[in-house]
């Protein structure tokens, strides 16, 4: 890619910076599903993690690099810190992908230098060329940041720059590392960065930046206009403290307002052709995928892809879009995928007609996982009359995400009211073939379910986290539960959806305990007879 172009790549960073959002963990499964989504969505480059932070994280960069660095797919990144070990973790971790980058860093402000890092500034610009360096005799795309260059001193900053682009970088990227300027200030540092780095038409120009005063989206923006031309953002704007600019809001104002952009990219004001590659049809179901895999969800008022972002129950607003969706509507709700939801299959419809929605819809499923999906669909569509799109891709989604079926919830039955304590029978298949029954009481239906499967399984663990979601609307809506065990510093998660949330709960349960359990069976001869009892009892 070409420093000059003109056009803005977008660098998701949801798999790494993303998943930096305390009870955000995913695992390999749940990061291949996003992975796949992101390219879908047709982002130029997915930061897929940080391969050295973890055997887990080095798997997740291998696999995606594999599966999803594809020819003709997005580029995959992994992160390093500026060491000779992190380097060569990453690159290993990205040999699989046809088009591969190493993302290296160091701080520049002096607060991390004196504090953090305990170096002076020519210690530090002596590693950041020599790491570079490294990283390039390794693979060609090498991105270099200076951590907290928003509060560095510039000319420093323009210092380390230089000397990065001069040992291979190809992109250097600007983060606002802890949220604090602001758009005119933003604006001002890559400017000054065009101005005095001699070097820098030898490298594009990148933002990376968290929202801790809500000003990510409108400082990257304001970096546009001076010269950035890689913006690194997440979906949703999920990421550690108040997170990251988010992907669907920048790639929206560049598509709505491009007319305003057009002229800082060199192009005609006039011009119509889109500012970035992004399928915005692709952003809703995007976003709902990492809201669910995540556990975090979205709020009714979030631009773009908010529950509310496209109601109207104003009365002056309800009358003007009725007759002109223009008078409040800035962009249509389908630009970014958000249907109605129109009828596409029964529980008449054949496995033929299932598999071919499936396609149009993106999904690509080997024969094991659309027989599962298949027969998920017909158990569902013999209770829900009306089956849309977003109910095909919740069936889907969860399907090829399940784990190795090692418990099996076989009977699930409440009872509870206003009057009554809540009690739950539960009946599981056992990894031997053995079906156990137990009933527990709790403060609420959901809590007596999970008391009961625990009693089966047997294999200590601590609940942290349970959400519920609708996937569509309607009494018949199917319900989307995500929950989060702990067990020692290990998060398992699970998901299920059902049209009885009660139902969906019991599976995502049995689902994280299953995560839970092939884990603690992987660990040893020890911990596999501590748990051997459950399995035969």
């Amino acid at each position: 890619m070409s420093p000059s172009q003109d056009r803005i790549i977008i660098f998701d960073t949801t798999l790494r910076d993303g998943e930096q959002s305390p009870g955000a963990s995913l695992n390999l499964d749940e990061k291949l599903t996003i992975a796949r989504q992101l390219a879908r969505l047709n982002v130029d480059i997915i930061e897929a993690g940080f391969p050295y932070a973890s055997p887990g994280d080095f798997e997740a960069v291998q696999k995606i690099a594999e599966i999803v660095g594809v020819e003709g797919g997005p580029t995959i990144c992994g992160l390093a810190r500026a060491t000779r070990k992190d380097i060569e973790t990453a690159a290993e971790a990205l040999k699989p992908a046809v088009n591969k980058r190493i993302h290296t860093f160091i701080a520049t402000s002096d607060i991390h230098l004196e504090y953090k890092l305990k170096k002076t500034r020519s210690e530090v610009i002596a590693i950041a060329e020599e790491m570079v360096a490294h990283a390039k005799s390794l693979v060609d795309d090498i991105e270099f940041s200076p951590e907290d260059a928003g509060r560095s001193d510039p000319e420093f900053l323009y210092q380390v720059l230089e000397r990065a682009i001069a040992a291979g970088a190809t992109t250097i990227n600007i983060p606002d590392t802890v949220g604090y300027t602001t758009p005119h200030e933003f604006g001002a540092l890559i400017r000054g960065i065009k101005e005095n780095v001699p070097n820098i038409d030898r490298a594009i120009i990148s933002v990376h930046g968290h929202n801790d005063l809500g000003l990510a989206v409108a400082n990257f923006l304001e970096a546009v206009k001076n010269g950035a031309r890689q913006l690194e953002c997440t979906i949703n704007g999920i990421g550690e403290r108040a997170g990251n600019a988010a992907l669907e809001e920048l790639v929206m104002a560049l598509h709505v307002r491009r007319q305003y952009f057009n002229p800082f990219l060199g192009r005609p004001a006039e011009s119509e052709e889109p500012l970035t590659q992004i399928d915005t049809r692709q952003i809703y179901k995007t976003s709902r995928l990492v809201s669910n895999l995540t556990g975090m969800l979205v709020q009714p008022n979030k631009a773009i892809v908010g529950a509310n972002a496209f109601a109207h129950e104003s009365g002056i607003h309800q009358d003007g879009v009725l007759k002109n969706k223009l008078t409040y509507e800035i962009m249509e709700a389908q630009t970014i995928g958000l249907t109605d939801n129109q009828i596409v299959l029964g529980k008449l419809s054949g496995r033929h007609a299932f598999a071919s929605r499936l396609k149009e819809l993106g999904f690509d499923l080997g024969e094991n996982e659309l027989n599962k999906a298949f027969l998920k669909f017909k158990a569902i569509a013999d209770k829900k009359r009306e089956i849309t799109d977003w109910d095909l891709e919740s069936i889907v989604n969860n399907e090829i995400q399940q784990p190795p079926e090692l418990f099996r919830l076989e009977l699930v039955q409440v009872s509870c009211g206003d009057r009554s304590r809540p009690t739950a029978t539960v009946t599981l298949r056992t990894p031997s073939g053995e079906e156990l029954t137990d009933a527990a009481i709790g403060t609420g239906p959901v809590d007596a379910v999970y008391k009961a499967i625990n009693r089966v399984v047997n294999v200590p663990n601590q609940l942290i986290e349970f959400s519920v979601q609708s996937v569509t609307a309607g009494i018949d809506a199917l319900g989307e539960v995500t929950i989060r065990l702990k067990y020692g510093d290990r998060i398992f998660s699970g998901h299920a959806a059902n049209t009885d949330i009660i139902v969906a709960s019991a599976h995502a349960y049995v689902n994280a305990m299953n995560r839970l359990y092939a884990w603690l069976e992987t660990q040893g001869q020890e911990q596999g007879e501590a748990i051997a009892s459950v399995a035969g009892s």
